[in-house]
């Protein structure tokens, strides 16, 4: 069962941006002043543009498969069912802990408005929020879309307030000297606020709930990402200015106490409530985001069934989101869950590097369903750069996180070859790379109809007349040159057998069509079409010559043909398959796409996903 598609732009901006602000912006500063000194605003500045490949890969991977599971969806049909089995655990593992963390981070908070809270009781705060947010999943998606868009509001308007008071409270000096520490540490206090920015990739895990994800996915990230980075560079420089060296340096509450400075105790309430508030957004995505990879695992077998079940009434994966939630409760009751955020963020960085990889594989496999919306800029160059600087961040993480990393890579191995491998039969973008390499032909073609069908799905495309034609069609290749009459031989004998008219029939009135008037309408494309005896009688066939087909005066030789036939009582709808070829003929990428198909499928998907208007 499907699920809704609900979410608009403003939830996309809201999840991405929630999913941001929290711990990176009211914890974190304190330790990075401690490692760099004001400086520390170059240290953000320097984290956000690290973030930006893995954000426009994400974008491109979800314009052109948006399906629930995102990152795991995206490593699994690029690079096969193991490294998927991997990611969607990593994925999941990452996601969890990290929204347990953020509802545990109330307390940091809440100790402020309560100086006696106790543990049981700021756990017993998580919980419950824990347990709220899970209802809002379960009842609804749009729900948990509007109700993180008002605390994403909410959230905002503070910061907005704490910026443009504290702005007129900032004294230069406090910024001098701004370097304390060097370079070096402007670039190993990156490396800790990098996490920061994580979240803002999300929401690809739920781009099959996103109504359309062609734009709406990219363009809510990009606004998200600017909107928090300004926020980001802003507070933190403001910050900076209004706090004396001594007391930021180590705070655990930077913003809290840069509000008492300028606003007093008030306003140290008001930024706790927001630090509260984005920690509640933070595990809100958190919840939305982890819970659909369990989900899109089930659907390819690589779970049990019961995990991919989806609410006939309110359309989202309950068992999914109870499990989810379940675990992060129980990460919230019984564990010291700081020790556990490195690994979690080793797990965050290793995915990235897999979904950059992952544009790579389905750019070079050159596999003809793949379209996405949006496309990484600056191809190869910007995934390669984000393989190797985040290469150089997975090794300042040190061996531990990244031994355990590994236990979840065996275990995911375990998995697929214990459970999953059985029940799997998919194949991967990067066969389809060695297929280019090996010249071999593979068995089997299911990426490309899953491509396909996600297409039609994603760029809503409502099947009319022709299009069942294409499905049905018969498809002739033609490897070498040919002068149009011996095409013409072989077209004949096909139609023969689907028309049940003898061939030599068709033969004739192809070779008279020809005499009358030519069918080449445009230099390498021509339409024979001809009226053919009985009554409600259409077929097309499509022809693919590699080499050309001559036609007699025509200096530049037909690359692609469709043949029309149809009895005289369709001669409206022939007037109208005319015009639908003309429609895809006009296609910039037509030919490209048509001549770069490898097999027959590819040539007939290159008509069926194309962009023409259709008759519904």
């Amino acid at each position: 069962m499907s699920l809704k598609k609900e979410l608009k732009l403003i939830d996309v901006f809201a999840i991405s941006t929630g999913a941001m602000i929290s711990s990176g912006l009211f914890v974190l500063p304190g330790l990075a002043y401690a490692l760099s000194g004001p400086a520390m605003i170059l240290a953000y500045m320097l984290a956000a543009l690290l973030i930006v490949p893995s954000m426009l890969a994400k974008a491109e991977l979800s314009t052109a498969m948006p399906k629930a599971g995102g990152t795991y969806f995206f490593i699994d049909r690029s690079l096969g069912p193991i490294w998927g089995t991997f990611g969607g655990f990593a994925n999941w593992f990452s996601v969890s802990l990290k929204s347990a963390f953020a509802l545990v981070g109330i307390g940091a908070f809440a100790i402020l408005l309560k100086p006696d809270i106790t543990q049981f009781e700021i756990r017993l705060i998580a919980v419950c929020a824990c347990i709220l947010f899970t209802f809002f999943n379960i009842i609804s998606v749009r729900i948990t879309g509007f109700s993180q868009v008002l605390l994403v509001i909410v959230l905002i308007l503070i910061l907005v307030v704490y910026i443009g008071r504290g702005f007129i409270a900032t004294l230069p000096e406090r910024y001098i000297p701004f370097m304390p520490n060097g370079f070096r540490s402007v670039v190993s206090t990156a490396g800790l606020v990098f996490v920061s920015f994580g979240g803002l990739t999300k929401v690809s895990s739920i781009a099959e709930e996103v109504d359309n994800p062609s734009r709406n996915i990219p363009l809510g990230m990009i606004l998200s990402f600017l909107c928090v980075t300004l926020l980001y560079l802003l507070a933190i420089g403001v910050t900076v200015g209004i706090i004396p060296s001594h007391s930021l340096s180590g705070s655990l509450i930077p913003l809290s106490i840069g509000a008492g400075e300028v606003l007093g105790m008030p306003g140290m309430i008001l930024l706790s409530i927001a630090a509260m508030v984005a920690f509640i957004t933070t595990a809100n995505a958190g919840i939305l985001a982890a819970s659909r990879s369990p989900l899109a695992m089930s659907r390819d077998q690589l779970l049990p069934d019961f995990l991919g079940k989806v609410h006939p009434k309110f359309k989202t994966p309950v068992t999914s989101i109870l499990i989810t939630s379940g675990f992060m409760i129980c990460v919230i009751i019984f564990l010291e869950i700081e020790e556990l955020i490195k690994t979690a963020s080793t797990l965050m960085i290793i995915l990235f590097i897999m979904v950059n990889i992952s544009v790579i594989v389905m750019r070079e496999s050159k596999i003809q369903n793949y379209r996405p919306k949006f496309k990484v800029p600056l191809y190869p160059f910007m995934p390669i750069a984000a393989l190797l600087t985040y290469g150089f961040l997975l090794i300042e993480m040190g061996v531990i996180p990244v031994l355990i990393s590994l236990i979840f890579l065996i275990f995911g191995t375990l998995i697929y070859f214990g459970y999953s491998k059985k029940r799997v039969s998919r194949t991967s973008a990067l066969m389809y790379i060695v297929e280019r390499v090996t010249a071999k032909e593979l068995k089997t073609k299911t990426l490309e109809r899953e491509l396909r069908d996600i297409i039609i799905e994603r760029d809503r495309i409502i099947e009319d007349r022709f299009d069942k034609l294409i499905r049905n069609c018969e498809i002739l290749d033609i490897e070498g040159s040919q002068t149009i009459e011996e095409a013409f031989r072989d077209i004949s004998e096909i139609l023969a057998r689907r028309c049940r008219i003898e061939s030599g029939i068709i033969y004739r009135k192809f070779l008279e069509r020809e005499r009358q008037s030519g069918t080449v309408i445009k230099p390498g494309l021509a339409i024979p079409h001809i009226i053919v005896p009985g009554e409600k009688r259409f077929d097309v066939l499509l022809v693919r010559a590699k080499k050309g087909l001559i036609f007699p005066g025509i200096k530049e030789p037909v690359l692609a043909m469709f043949v029309l036939v149809g009895s005289i009582d369709e001669r409206n709808y022939h007037l109208r398959a005319l015009m639908a070829i003309a429609n895809i003929a006009q296609d910039p990428n037509f030919e490209k796409r048509w001549m770069a198909a490898r097999n027959k499928e590819e040539l007939r998907d290159t008509i069926l996903l194309s962009n023409r208007k259709r008759d519904i």
